[in-house]
């Protein structure tokens, strides 16, 4: 079996969130199961010219953008035994960072064009292409309508991943000639409320649809969630399944880690406590081994569900033996609060701005807990970190959180969990863990069991391996 995994980011080469983390992992977890996998994605001007110097070029070809043709070049590099394919052009790529232009929806329409040209020049005719976000989602809508049945080209089955619904690439119905060039009955199959909506058409024509968590998978069938999405998901409802991500457990491992101040094991994990100390020292908190100590890795916007955070912050430090560690960047209005409560609470909030990867692996393994309240949650991965580096997390039960974190009220669970969302539901539970942590055997006990939980890629590799058997048997 042979899958082309095509994502508008990963792992090592460029990655700005979980889809590159996803992106940079699964398709080494397939091939360790000996399934051939091959990953294909933009080259980017910020790709470290280390990385570029691992690259060899195959060749240079031209691709439609409707009714003119740019140059492509196709670029082949390897990494960890994955071979990954970079498709060149400067005019849509030799640009800061990866998203964010007025011209993404022609930039990543290319690409996803792209990606189908590039398979009679490649020594790799897959036989599933499995896209990614709206950034790739042209690529099954340009396959049904424009590929399936050229020489080739037969028999290629597709799989479209929903990692963040919010973000579907929606334009305006004048891309349909000027950038996509679609025939025109093809057009219904993208056009939505009005709009081009690019998720819409992958929605339409893939032949599977998955998500990253089986709660998500059915939350996005609900308005609530669905961002407009749900009527057509709905119809289409018997093509879609989630399938939860997992985390590279090589990466993130305490005993061998090098971004953490003292490595540890769940078989030994004493020395938790000097990573704590050396936290408290390194964020200008006290030093204290017998405070809990609460770490938050977040982007600063408001459906990480910092509005509950902000509604009762003040009112729990000022009442509360406790110490918190927030690392993140976003919204002005999340920023500014918090660097308020670190001004007004010196010796008990710490504040980092930004996004520093050895500083996140420091609070996981510095933290006693681990605080993720979301409104709403695709997947999550930073729970599943947490659990590998012993820092007990406190989730509202949504998306991948209610997959992965099961309340320890029953003796069984590995953290703390709330359903509403409601600030004080969230306050309550936070003080349940903290009366738990009072308990140093039993917390000691519930650390080890999330210390075991196994989130690595080999269950989720499985199931896309079922899932993607079961699509060529059709």
């Amino acid at each position: 079996m042979k899958v082309l995994y095509v994502a508008s980011e990963a792992l090592p080469f460029m990655a700005s969130g979980g889809l590159g983390d996803v992106a940079g992992s699964l398709p080494q977890a397939l091939r360790k199961r000996l399934i051939g996998c091959r990953v294909v994605m933009p080259l980017y001007d910020g790709i470290k010219q280390e990385l570029k110097d691992t690259m060899t070029f195959i060749t240079s070809i031209s691709v439609p953008v409707a009714w003119r043709r740019q140059y492509c070049g196709i670029f082949e590099a390897k990494y960890k035994g994955v071979i990954y394919y970079l498709i060149d052009n400067q005019y849509y790529f030799k640009r800061d960072g990866i998203y964010g232009y007025y011209d993404d929806a022609e930039r990543f329409a290319f690409f996803s064009r792209a990606v189908l040209e590039m398979i009679p020049y490649i020594d790799f005719k897959p036989d599933i292409i499995h896209c990614n976000d709206w950034q790739t989602a042209l690529t099954p809508l340009y396959y049904s309508s424009m590929y399936a049945n050229s020489p080739g080209y037969e028999n290629i089955k597709t799989v479209f991943t929903i990692h963040n619904i919010q973000y579907q690439g929606t334009y305006g119905k004048e891309l349909i000639n000027e950038v996509l060039g679609i025939p025109q009955s093809a057009t219904s199959l993208i056009e939505y409320d009005g709009d081009v909506n690019f998720m819409k058409g992958a929605i339409e024509t893939a032949n599977r649809v998955t998500t990253v968590s089986p709660s998500y998978a059915s939350e996005i069938l609900d308005p609530w969630y669905s961002y407009g999405l749900d009527t057509i998901l709905n119809e289409r409802s018997w093509k879609l399944s989630g399938i939860l991500n997992g985390i590279d457990t090589e990466l993130y491992n305490p005993e061998t880690d090098k971004d953490i101040f003292v490595n540890y094991s769940a078989d030994d994990f004493r020395k938790k406590t000097d990573n704590k100390r050396a936290l408290q020292e390194l964020m200008n908190l006290p030093q204290r081994a017998d405070v809990p100590l609460i770490g938050m890795v977040s982007r600063l916007v408001s459906h990480k569900g910092l509005d509950l955070v902000r509604a009762v912050l003040d009112e729990f430090l000022g009442g509360t033996d406790v110490q918190m560690v927030v690392l993140g960047s976003g919204e002005w209005q999340y920023e500014q609060f918090f660097k308020d409560m670190a001004a007004k609470y010196p010796d008990k909030f710490a504040l980092k701005l930004g996004f520093v990867p050895s500083l996140s692996k420091k609070i996981y393994a510095g933290t006693d807990m681990f605080l993720m309240p979301s409104k709403s949650e695709p997947c999550g991965l930073s729970q599943m970190i947490a659990l590998r580096y012993g820092s007990v997390p406190i989730v509202r039960e949504t998306g991948g959180l209610r997959d992965t974190i099961k309340d320890s009220g029953d003796g069984e669970g590995n953290g703390f969990t709330f359903a509403n969302y409601n600030a004080h539901d969230m306050l309550y539970t936070i003080r349940r863990a903290l009366e738990g942590y009072k308990n140093r055997d039993g917390w000691n006990i519930l650390v080890k069991r999330a210390m075991e939980c196994d989130n690595s890629w080999g269950k989720s590799a499985n199931e896309y391996i079922r899932l993607y058997k079961d699509l060529l048997k059709e």
